[in-house]
């Protein structure tokens, strides 16, 4: 059975950016037949236990996925041995992810729209203090991301 990479996404409270970009990516792993390692964490400490913002719960609903059952965890030094790639929903979490990552990290440390061309270095955005119309755009950049992730897997295996 073949060796697939395995994915952290990254935002700051993680239940709004990186627990939609992680739905788009197990819902674009599944319709590729790919079972992949897929989680999500936040840097910051206040939101552990909770459910993903009702906001990204309601969005990721629309695309016919559930993420309800999704818990904030911190992310830890650990997870850059557990996971292939750490991608950051933003610069700041970036910068907070180098300054957490040991000296020789297995995980190969990215931002999420690095993985759409033409929007490469930017942030994905932060939907948290406006409506649910800012779900939706941060649904579509996430879900590229996710798809163009998936087909460089499919690419290389």
């Amino acid at each position: 059975m073949p060796s697939y990479p395995s994915f952290l996404f990254v935002c700051l409270g993680n239940i709004c950016r990186s627990p939609l970009a992680e739905a788009a990516m197990r819902h674009e792993a599944a319709a590729a037949g790919l079972d992949l390692a897929i989680d999500s964490a936040g840097t910051g400490s206040w939101h552990i236990g909770n459910g993903p913002d009702p906001r990204a719960q309601a969005e990721a609903l629309r695309h016919g996925i559930d993420i309800s059952g999704y818990r904030a965890r911190q992310v830890s030094a650990a997870d850059f041995a557990r996971f292939d790639h750490v991608i950051a929903m933003d610069r700041s979490n970036f910068t907070n992810l180098r300054k957490l990552a040991p000296a020789s990290p297995h995980a190969r440390l990215s931002m999420l729209l690095d993985h759409v061309p033409g929007l490469e270095g930017r942030d994905v955005d932060d939907p948290y203090f406006g409506g649910p119309e800012g779900f939706v755009a941060t649904w579509d950049q996430v879900s590229t991301a996710a798809h163009n992730l998936v087909s460089a897997i499919r690419v290389i295996r």
